[in-house]
């Protein structure tokens, strides 16, 4: 009964998310702004550089750019959270009848939503670069999901940070100093075994790599002419990505309801 009551509340806050969006459209814009950049910036820039054996690197490029977005679209939660604490709308939420977890619920469902639409606008921008899909529908919307999955996961994760913290801006500094390390010391702008020894092998382990290889090969973005990976999350990265989506689900889904609790109790 109480499960039912905070997912009846955190519709109620995903909502009033959402049309702050649909309010200040610009948030919408600038997380979407940012990827496009990368994409034009790596097609065609960049790409011209990076030879990937078998395939163009467009196509080799897009799903480590929906990772990276997604990743970054998930920092939301914990600017959000930061945002709300700071302006005392947590407040406002503690004195209404809701349970406690419906503004954890609620915030990343709708950052969710927000990088669903993000997402179509990535695939889009991608057909226009070069980018193609060459696996049936089932499986590109399977791609779509092991994202998003993994996107929400993240945030839960960012949401303990950005209730840490408690500051916008040193949440921003600090999401922005793990996130980059995370997202290019993987596979997703250049094969992981050309990385040097050791940044191969924490690209290996990478939950980012296993994300990213899990939508290529989805996606059908890969080629029989690459090197088979040797380390197992690899070698099954749909497997290995919907495992690090629970591992990260355990553990900081209740570490972010219990840094909610001692936020609002201060």
């Amino acid at each position: 009964m109480k499960l039912l009551q905070a997912l009846a509340d955190g519709s109620v806050v995903a909502k009033r998310n959402l049309i702050k969006i649909k309010r200040v459209p610009d948030l919408l814009v600038f997380s979407t702004a940012a990827p496009i950049m990368f994409v034009l910036l790596f097609a065609y820039v960049f790409g011209g550089s990076i030879e990937i054996p078998g395939m163009d690197y467009r196509e080799f490029l897009m799903a480590g750019i929906f990772a990276q977005t997604v990743l970054f679209g998930a920092t939301i939660t914990g600017s959000g959270l930061a945002e709300d604490i700071t302006k005392g709308i947590i407040d406002r939420f503690r004195s209404l009848p809701m349970a406690r977890s419906a503004v954890l619920i609620g915030r990343t469902t709708s950052d969710l939503v927000n990088n669903a639409l993000v997402i179509v606008i990535m695939m889009i921008t991608g057909l226009i670069v070069g980018w193609r899909i060459h696996s049936s529908p089932l499986e590109a919307l399977a791609a779509v999901g092991i994202l998003l999955l993994f996107a929400y996961a993240f945030s839960w994760a960012m949401a303990w940070i950005g209730l840490l913290v408690r500051s916008p801006e040193v949440f921003n500094n600090a999401s922005f100093i793990f996130i980059f390390p995370i997202t290019y010391i993987a596979n997703t702008f250049v094969q992981s075994e050309r990385l040097p020894s050791v940044l191969r092998h924490i690209a290996e382990w990478n939950p980012v790599s296993a994300v990213t290889l899990a939508a290529r090969e989805l996606f059908g973005n890969t080629s029989p002419l690459q090197t088979p990976p040797d380390v197992w999350p690899l070698q099954h990265p749909v497997l290995a990505s919907l495992g690090w989506v629970v591992i990260f689900l355990l553990i900081f889904v209740p570490l972010a309801n219990y840094q909610y609790k001692r936020a609002v109790a201060r």
